[in-house]
């Protein structure tokens, strides 16, 4: 009897120290980003302050100024932001793939670009705390985690200026727009935004619409909707119906006259975050992403003009119907809608002129 025990009490001690030595083992790189222990925070931090770094490739200009306050919570983190448009992010993301020589750690862009990403099989799938916060039709799940979480809307409607139409006047729904009084007074951008606003306005009011708009002499500028703001602050172009609700909101503390309104459904562009999966400094890019994901990353997005899709954020500006026409589709479903919708524009709005 003594024998047994003694030899049951080994045993004891030896499935002990190897679930200790499993427990301390180093993780790799895709177990530390699925990793949902209640160590995990500390984990991140230890393996953060050995790397020292990260680097993110972003689209928006807010994150030159989202980093800094990031480096200020973690003052042992050097972040690397390098910003373009989303096809430039793209390319360079492709190009380090297959030069076999990986610079970023996080990659945060719209939709669409996540989604070609996420088809060639550069991001790792992850866990984070915060991501029970956000709508599930923006989380794509893997067999383990997310390939991605949204982290930023803007949103694509009517931008007016208010000198040459009073508020009360303005349109308030998209069949307004037909109205016969807004004809040659309006202008739509001919970049990806462009396409999309007539994407949605096939996709919800039919194609009849469309031809009455085209009716209404819209022109169109070879320009982004940042830049067609001007042109409505100005009074060049009265009003647009390709105009984000940031570009309002900037060129407002600027003093323009310019007002923004939402004619339902409003075409939303969601921003997410990935992790890739040869991430050199994956401690540090996870803590960086949830550290955006949180109730404080949100609010520091809100600053710089954008919206957050976080749900338990109460929002009273974003009460309105939106349509999230990249969440609808595959990425290749997309790129067929858009090569459409692109050829839609050409056809009704520019060889009609």
């Amino acid at each position: 009897m003594t024998f047994r025990l003694c030899g049951l009490s080994i045993l004891i001690c030896s499935l002990i120290a190897v679930n200790g030595f499993a427990a301390n083992a180093p993780m790799t790189a895709a177990q530390l980003a699925l990793y949902q222990g209640r160590d995990r925070e500390k984990i991140l931090i230890e393996g953060a302050k050995r790397e020292g770094q990260f680097t993110l490739y972003t689209s928006h200009t807010w994150f030159r100024t989202f980093v800094k306050d990031f480096e200020k919570k973690y003052p042992f983190i050097k972040a690397s932001e390098w910003r373009n448009d989303s096809k430039n992010v793209i390319r360079k993301v492709f190009e380090e793939a297959k030069a076999g020589r990986v610079l970023v750690d996080a990659v945060e862009t719209t939709a669409d670009g996540m989604g070609i990403m996420k088809r060639e099989g550069l991001f790792q799938e992850y866990y984070s705390p915060e991501a029970r916060y956000y709508p599930n039709q923006l989380k794509p799940r893997g067999k383990s985690g997310f390939f991605y979480l949204p982290n930023r809307e803007t949103y694509n409607s009517l931008g007016f200026n208010t000198q040459l139409i009073p508020a009360a006047g303005a349109p308030r729904t998209l069949r307004d727009l037909l109205d016969p009084q807004w004809k040659g007074k309006m202008a739509i951008t001919n970049t990806t935004t462009g396409v999309r606003w007539v994407g949605n306005a096939l996709e919800t009011m039919g194609r009849d619409y469309l031809d009455k708009m085209a009716g209404q002499d819209v022109s169109v500028q070879d320009m982004a909707p940042a830049s067609l703001i001007n042109l409505v602050a100005s009074g060049e172009v009265p009003l647009s119906p390709t105009i984000f609700d940031a570009n309002v909101t900037l060129a407002k503390k600027k003093g323009a006259p310019v007002e923004w309104r939402p004619l339902e459904p409003v075409v939303t562009t969601v921003g997410s975050v990935a992790l890739l999966s040869k991430a050199a400094n994956p401690h540090s890019a996870l803590l960086f992403i949830d550290f955006l994901l949180s109730t404080e990353g949100q609010q520091l997005i809100m600053k710089g003009g954008l919206w957050s899709p976080r749900e338990d954020l109460d929002n009273l500006e974003q009460k309105f119907k939106k349509n999230y026409l990249d969440e609808k589709y595959s990425s290749e479903e997309m790129e067929a809608k858009i090569g459409q919708w692109e050829t839609l524009l050409r056809q009704l709005f520019i060889r009609k002129r």
